[in-house]
């Protein structure tokens, strides 16, 4: 966890509160930490501010209009009272927040504790990202604070919003560096009726991959596709269906009698690669929430020290950069986005917690590395974030040096200097 608390967190009431304080460090030349629940701090670089900035009180619903699939909150809300207000309408977040609390060994009660402001400010979607898009995609607008200590705001309450740059997909995956978000405004979308999972067993990756590609081409409308290796599936609700095999599974969300079609669909399109067998809605959604949140891969699991990366590459190059990682270090791993995120478990032995496999691999065959989980110190000496190209990096400068000129917000967060 980030060294931090120099002084006593500032927890602001309102927004105005939020631009004094932020003012204020501006005048006294001071950074301040910015957290909502803090479910994602241990995310990032370890470094050291002055003082936090706690924005938990800055927490409630301001709008909800289901018939127009929008709804507005303070930054501080918790993700768990944004999920029960839309469910109440049969609506909810398309892109599946990821709860990051049994992967860094947080959770409370079993209770996540995110914030809709740090979900958008990181941009971590979970596995219907591959039809609904990342958090970004959702994300219509907002007011802040930048590191001015200036009050601003970008979008509205529509989906297409023309009066300028978006800012809102600035924002979104700049972990708090820019700007510090008091009131955020999304788009929420209809809840699927039912759902069950087709489920392939006992695949390699490479097959695995190629099932689930094959799927995503086909009339299925599959809503989510990953592969879990034996040693990962057997830490999930498939189980005793998957026995020691790994678990190959495609998501069908909608009516029952769309579900059935597809999957019929689905039945004969696959069954060159054995045979397929279906969960129903409730041992689904758990095998999903445990994809979802990489529960497999959880501190209470395989332990805190465990280095656990998340890369981003094309479907068809997963297996490839698994199995280059795999030949250097053990290494465990969950593909997602049928094939194009992978999950890596590390042993908790490697001085650079795999940094130096990891991004070879991704080097080798395209695609991003970010470590998500490892201890402050190693932390604080490794790139954590995708490291930037030359000209990437002086952009990246320029825009930290327009929104926050004096370092006041999370500086170090993300990348050393900036």
């Amino acid at each position: 966890m980030p060294v931090t608390g120099m002084t006593d967190p500032a927890r602001p009431r309102d927004a105005d509160d939020v631009r004094e304080a932020v003012a204020a460090a501006v005048a006294r030349g001071t950074s301040l930490e910015i957290v909502g629940h803090g479910s994602r701090r241990a995310i990032g670089r370890a470094a050291q501010w002055d003082t936090t900035l706690d924005l938990s009180a800055l927490s409630g619903v301001t709008l909800y209009e289901p018939e127009e699939l929008v709804l507005s909150a303070r930054a501080g809300t918790p993700l768990a009272e944004i999920d029960a207000t839309v469910a109440a309408k049969n609506q909810q977040l398309a892109f599946e927040p990821i709860d990051y609390g049994p992967l860094l060994g947080e959770t409370r009660d079993g209770a996540p504790r995110g914030t809709i402001g740090g979900m958008l400010a990181s941009n971590l979607a979970g596995p219907r990202r591959i039809v609904a898009g990342a958090a970004r995609d959702h994300f219509l607008g907002f007011s802040a604070v930048s590191g001015r200590g200036e009050t601003f705001k970008s979008g509205g309450r529509v989906v297409k919003n023309v009066t300028g740059y978006d800012l809102s997909k600035l924002a979104a995956g700049s972990w708090g560096t820019l700007a510090v978000l008091t009131d955020v405004t999304i788009k929420v979308l209809p809840r699927p009726e039912t759902e069950e999972t087709v489920a392939l067993f006992g695949l390699d990756d490479r097959k695995g991959v190629e099932a689930m590609i094959r799927a995503m081409g086909s009339m299925g409308e599959i809503s989510a596709a990953a592969h879990l290796p034996a040693y990962a599936a057997s830490r999930t609700i498939a189980a005793s269906l998957a026995g020691d095999r790994a678990i190959t599974a495609l998501r069908l969300e909608g009516v029952l009698p769309s579900i059935l079609h597809r999957q019929h669909i689905l039945e004969a399109l696959l069954k060159p690669f054995g045979e397929v067998s279906v969960l129903a809605e409730g041992p689904s959604r758990s095998l999903w929430r445990a994809v979802r949140d990489v529960t497999p891969f959880a501190a209470a699991e395989t332990g805190a020290a465990r280095p656990v990366w998340r890369v981003s590459t094309a479907p068809t190059a997963g297996p490839a950069v698994a199995a280059d990682i795999a030949v250097r270090a053990p290494a465990e791993v969950i593909y997602d986005w049928s094939g194009g995120l992978v999950w890596v478990l590390l042993g908790a032995d490697l001085d650079d917690a795999g940094s130096s496999i990891v991004r070879a691999a991704v080097a080798d065959h395209g695609g991003h590395a970010t470590l998500i989980r490892a201890p402050a110190a190693i932390r604080a000496t490794v790139p954590v974030f995708p490291e930037h190209d030359a000209v990437t990096a002086l952009l990246t400068r320029r825009i930290k040096q327009n929104f926050d000129p004096k370092a006041v917000l999370n500086p170090g967060r993300m990348y050393a200097g900036v």
